[in-house]
Formats: C-alpha cells, sequence, structure tokens
C-alpha cells in the first residue's frame, strides 16, 4: 500500500504566474528539510477549509527545503483552488501529505513531453531530470493563450515548442505521435480531451499519463456484493454495489490514507493478495491492472466473490 506523511507547511511566497495561475512556495515552519521527491511527484494540500486537493510538485527538486505547485483556478470546482487563489496568503500554515508519485519517469534514450495548460506542472521536473541526464526530449506545451500558459519564462530551450491555440489552433498531435520508435517515452498531462486524443493516436506500450480528473468509465463488471478479506487482522466485509470498498474496509477499522475518493491520486492503492480487481481508476497503466497486485479502493471493485487485501 502507498505510504505517505502528514504534515504542515507555511506559504513562503505566492507569485501569479499567468491568468488564473498562482505558485505557492511552501516550506517547513521550522525550517527543516522536505522529504525527498522524484519527478511526477504530488502532494496533497489540506486547507483550512477542510479541503485537500492535489498538486504536482515542479519546482527544484534538488532544494531540501521548499516546495513548488501551481494552482490554477477551476470556475467549475469544488472551491479548492478559488480558496487559495482568494485567501490563502504568505504565511498561513496548511497540511501536507505525500509526496507520492503515480507518474514515475523511466529510463528511455528519448522523450516526448506533452503538456496541455497546467499539464506543465508535473514535466517541468521530467524535462530538467532529462536534460540533466543527457537524453534526447522534445516539450511541446499547448495552451488556450500566451497569457493563460505558465512558466514560459523557464522554458527558453530549442527543443521547447510553445503551441498557443489562439494563434496556431490544436495540437498536432498526429505529426508529433506518427512514427515514434520503442526507445521514446510519451509523457502527457492536461484536460482530459488532450488525453484522450493522444490515448487514441500514441502507439500502444509509450505513453504514460496524468488526469486532473476521472476517466469516464462504464459500469462495474460485477452488481452483486462481494466479500473483501482483511489479510491482517482477519476480518471479512461485504461490500455492497452502493458501497465503496474505502468505505466499507473503514467501518471495518482497517486504517485507509485516501485523498481525491476519484481515482486520481493514487493515495489509497492497497496490495491485492488474492482475487481478480475491477480497475475503476485514473492512476495505473496497462501493464499494472493486468498485474492484479493492486488497486485503489476509492473506486476499483471485484469482479469475483472475494478479495484479499493486505490491511
Amino acid at each position: 500500500m502507498t505510504t505517505a506523511t502528514r504534515s504542515t507547511v507555511r506559504v513562503a511566497a505566492k507569485e501569479r504566474l499567468a491568468d488564473g495561475v498562482v505558485a505557492l512556495t511552501l516550506v517547513d515552519p521550522d525550517g527543516a528539510r522536505l522529504p525527498d521527491w522524484t519527478p511526477g511527484s504530488h502532494v496533497d494540500l489540506v486547507l483550512p477549509t477542510g479541503d485537500t486537493r492535489q498538486y504536482s510538485l515542479c519546482g527544484d527538486r534538488w532544494d531540501p527545503f521548499a516546495y513548488r505547485v501551481a494552482v490554477l483556478r477551476e470556475p467549475a470546482g469544488r472551491g479548492g483552488s478559488a480558496w487559495v487563489h482568494d485567501e490563502l496568503a504568505v504565511g498561513d500554515l496548511v497540511g501536507l501529505g505525500g509526496p507520492r508519485n503515480q507518474f514515475r519517469l523511466v529510463p528511455a534514450p528519448r522523450y516526448l513531453f506533452l503538456a496541455g495548460g497546467i499539464g506543465i506542472t508535473p514535466l517541468l521536473p521530467m524535462v530538467d531530470a532529462a536534460r540533466r541526464l543527457g537524453a534526447d526530449w522534445r516539450l511541446v506545451y499547448g495552451g488556450r493563450s500566451r497569457a493563460s500558459m505558465a512558466f514560459l519564462d523557464e522554458l527558453d530551450d530549442p527543443r521547447v515548442t510553445v503551441w498557443p491555440q489562439d494563434e496556431r489552433g490544436l495540437l498536432p498531435l498526429a505529426d508529433l505521435l506518427t512514427g515514434l520508435d520503442d526507445g521514446t517515452r510519451v509523457y502527457c498531462c492536461g484536460p482530459a480531451p488532450l488525453l484522450d486524443a493522444v490515448e487514441a493516436t500514441c502507439p500502444p506500450g509509450l505513453l504514460r499519463t496524468e488526469r486532473f480528473t476521472p476517466r469516464a468509465q462504464g459500469a462495474p463488471v460485477r452488481d452483486e456484493p462481494f466479500t473483501v478479506v482483511l489479510d491482517r487482522t482477519g476480518a471479512e466485509v461485504v461490500v455492497a454495489p452502493e458501497v465503496s470498498v474505502l468505505e466499507a474496509v473503514r467501518a471495518a477499522g482497517a486504517d485507509v490514507l485516501s485523498s481525491c475518493r476519484q481515482g486520481t491520486c493514487g493515495t489509497c492503492e492497497t496490495t491485492v493478495l488474492a482475487g481478480d480487481p475491477d480497475h475503476r481508476d485514473s492512476v495505473l497503466d496497462e501493464a499494472e491492472r493486468a498485474a492484479g497486485d493492486c488497486l485503489l479502493v476509492c473506486v476499483s471493485r471485484s469482479r469475483g466473490d472475494r478479495l484479499v487485501l493486505d490491511l
């Protein structure tokens, strides 16, 4: 099961980066080191309102004393981003969970990074890592307009293509993704329509994505109750169709950390010891799903009568 820390950090700086985007610099209140992280990692911010939101780390991973995140104001969101923009101030304390990484950069000789809007955030540390490793890489960064695109001042490199939609139209995905060789790894983050289009175009086996909103899902494989066994205690709990595995195991006394409850953050990933999971998340790739040795208990279920979990 994924482990994570819970702590408190102080807002050391707040900076407007682009239309609707602010950056937060977060530090330990006592000046201590923060946990190490790797490209693709994200943290939970636990706001004073009680809301928990996930944000990709997009600063200097070699700075052990500060984290940087960027927050897009979401007019149709649940209010967390608006609170960050309008109320959160330098000096305020916020809860911190993580860091965790479900979007890991794997070794490869070549990378193609595709960013849409605020999806640039997890890719910035990946670009830095690829540059340091001497890998061949290219970043294509799309957005509604230049004014809405954060971090342009940090991307002055001939390997970066900036593609504002109001100037150039939609990203030319067919041109970018056709003919890629097996040594190229494609990393994409952005709005759901972009991710859906990239998944439909990219050759199989090359692509890793990170979603900020859950992938559309059909009906569960099973519409009947099933049993979950908590291996560490031997307890058995029946999971009804209208109850999530997370809710059921918590009611049985299992201490499972969770955050998004939408299958997008990976916080509640739990080891499967026996049984056949019905994966309904937006985190695991096809190989991880096929392995059947973990599931995200906030949204995923069981294909059979019984699941045994490492809880």
